[in-house]
């Protein structure tokens, strides 16, 4: 959706106001003290803008794959002036190729379940080729835990999401684990989160 501020080509994410302070808790607990992250599937940029301003000792590199989100990230980028927010790259998870190098640590938020299984497979691979040894790799969103009941609220957002796309859903963690697993990544912790999403986080092996 257009920005409130009435630039047209600034999105909004309702959701971005109501997790971002949780997200950065955990964030301070699990990033590096220094370096560069990469933020896969930045979408409207609001999350990129609030984590380099929370973390200025951190280069936030926020990215996506869809033009019109990359135009959104650029006008709040623009907007916040923060020396530590780079341009936005044009980065597709599923592609055997990123437009970087290397990150210290990787986070994607809200994209494993908006997307088809390849790219989940394809963010797996890539934080393979660019982390170090000991490097996260966080998630954040819904998933379905093999042991835990579902809430009543994400199976229907599940459902929703499959009727709009079949190659989308809530993924399993466990059949999240053994992707990571299989791409050289190590699962380490899991943070239950507020509206009964969950942070996960893998290391390099």
């Amino acid at each position: 959706m257009p920005g409130d501020e009435g630039a047209a080509d600034k999105r909004h994410a309702p959701a971005t106001l109501r997790n971002r302070d949780a997200i950065a808790a955990v964030l301070a607990d699990w990033l590096p003290e220094f370096g560069t992250v990469l933020e896969v599937a930045s979408g409207s940029g609001e999350h990129a803008v609030h984590f380099a301003a929370a973390f200025p000792h951190l280069l936030w590199q926020p990215s996506d794959p869809d033009p019109a989100g990359l135009t959104s990230i650029a006008a709040w980028r623009a907007e916040a002036g923060l020396a530590n927010l780079a341009p936005p790259l044009a980065l597709d998870a599923a592609a055997p190729d990123w437009p970087t190098g290397r990150a210290d640590a990787i986070l994607c938020i809200n994209m494993v379940h908006i997307s088809p299984w390849a790219a989940t497979l394809g963010l797996f691979a890539g934080a393979a080729r660019l982390l170090a040894p000991g490097a996260p790799l966080i998630l954040y969103g819904p998933f379905i835990e093999p042991d835990v009941p579902t809430a009543e609220s994400n199976l229907d957002f599940d459902a929703n999401l499959r009727a709009r796309d079949p190659a989308w859903g809530l993924r399993d963690t466990d059949a999240v684990k053994a992707a990571a697993a299989d791409a050289g990544l190590a699962f380490a912790e899991r943070r239950a989160m507020p509206a009964n999403n969950l942070m996960l986080l893998f290391r390099r092996a």
